[in-house]
């Protein structure tokens, strides 16, 4: 029988079918992702339409009015930038000058390892793109290995190394009890750790919270590092933003740089120059030698190639165009001053408010913290309670953004925490 036009039709009509039905159900088995803790709080905030409502839960800076700021460093920056520089592919371990003024900052401005050039460094998305860099880096060539992560962290820091297939241990740091720092539990913890264990540090104004080492536990927890061979990774978010003053906050890498540790490092400016949108960070990783530098950043331009392939200029060209220039990294100096200060005080306030409601409960450990957070302490039910009575949003683990916080809520707020753990 011949094998006619209308023949072939029905044929391709049939085949059409199948494979609309096919087609249709390659993603049937896709559940929809759980929500982001901390993005979720924001979605709620803005969808509430009460005029007295407070979100002390988005860790991004604002005013004493709650206003987003864009440093006037960065104004300026822009200024110059504005029309005078192309748009370019960067090469895949970004801009170099931009590279070069970070790991100052990080390693110190006449660092030895930047002289040597024993530091292998890469421009990264941001410090959460540093992370994942690294951790890729981590499970290529050390693919038997761990990661070690204290309790509690950014939520973030389990998703990337997850994702990058590296498992994970977890180490004691908060103590709930104090509101402060379970040192010798953090101790015993690093001790017992397998020798030569990756370990995850945050450098200062640890995220979610604001408990740091002292110096002399950053100079005990290094010796033992030592002693145990353990590789030391540093997430540093917050240079210039906890204290005022990036020295000061590097203080934890110079003393683990001192002991003649070999470390890594992921650097942001999202908080410290405000650029959360722009993604510009930096990943480092210190080298026994400078030909060992050159093979280990050769390896991490190679993991951004597939990801990425090369990282946004704009960024990377306003955090060179201040950092180069003596008059604008002056100016970047005070405004993170001021940003650092006004958090320092709204600390303050926030316990001064509680301790005259007459609260039965401690508050020392807001000011005792540093940093954009505060551990409060409060109980998921009690921030239930206040964003349903108060229309006041924060992450359920109690950790308060005190950026969040300005002069105008801050008895609203106090009052608010007040209410639900005055019987606790």
């Amino acid at each position: 029988m011949a094998f006619t036009t209308a023949m072939a039709r029905r044929l391709i009509g049939r085949k059409s079918v199948i494979g609309a039905r096919s087609m249709s159900s390659w993603w049937r088995n896709v559940e929809p992702a759980p929500k982001d803790p901390i993005l979720g709080v924001t979605e709620a905030f803005l969808a509430d339409p009460s005029p007295d409502k407070v979100n002390v839960g988005v860790g991004a800076y604002r005013d004493d009015n709650g206003k987003p700021v864009v440093l006037e460093c960065v104004r300026e920056a822009e200024r110059r930038i504005a029309g005078k520089l192309n748009m370019e592919y960067l090469p895949m371990g970004g801009s170099v000058k931009m590279v070069e003024e970070t790991l100052k900052l990080a390693y110190g401005e006449n660092s030895e390892f930047i002289k040597d050039k024993r530091i292998a460094a890469v421009q990264s998305l941001s410090g959460t793109g540093a992370c994942r860099l690294f951790a890729d880096f981590q499970k290529r060539f050390s693919p038997d290995s761990q990661i070690y992560i204290p309790v509690p962290t950014w939520a973030n820091h389990h998703n990337i190394w997850r994702d990058a297939q590296v498992p994970q241990r977890t180490y004691h740091y908060y103590h709930p009890e104090s509101r402060g720092l379970n040192f010798a539990a953090l101790m015993d913890d690093i001790k017992n750790a397998p020798n030569g264990s990756f370990i995850l540090l945050h450098a200062c104004a640890h995220n979610p919270t604001g408990v740091d080492p002292s110096e002399e536990e950053w100079r005990e927890i290094s010796h033992l590092f030592k002693v145990k061979n353990h590789f030391a990774f540093f997430d540093m978010a917050y240079q210039g933003f906890a204290s005022g003053d990036p020295e000061r906050d590097a203080k934890s890498i110079r003393i683990f740089l001192e002991d003649g540790h070999h470390i890594g490092i992921a650097q942001s400016y999202a908080k410290n120059m405000g650029l959360y949108g722009q993604r510009v960070g930096c990943l480092s990783v210190l080298c026994e030698n400078e030909k060992q530098a050159v093979a280990v950043k050769s390896q991490l331009q190679q993991l951004a190639r597939p990801m990425y392939s090369n990282p946004p200029v704009h960024g990377a060209f306003i955090v060179s165009t201040i950092l180069g220039d003596p008059d604008l990294k002056k100016l970047w100096l005070k405004e993170v001053k001021v940003m650092a200060d006004r958090i320092i005080s709204m600390r303050a306030s926030l316990r001064e408010n509680l301790e005259k409601l007459g609260s039965p409960l401690s508050w020392k450990h807001i000011t005792k913290q540093i940093g954009m957070f505060c551990y409060s302490g409060m109980t998921p039910e009690q921030v239930d309670r206040l964003t349903k009575e108060y229309h006041i949003y924060m992450t359920r683990n109690g950790r308060i953004s005190m950026a969040g916080i300005t002069t105008g809520n801050v008895g609203y707020l106090a009052n608010a925490i007040h209410e639900v753990t005055k019987s606790a």
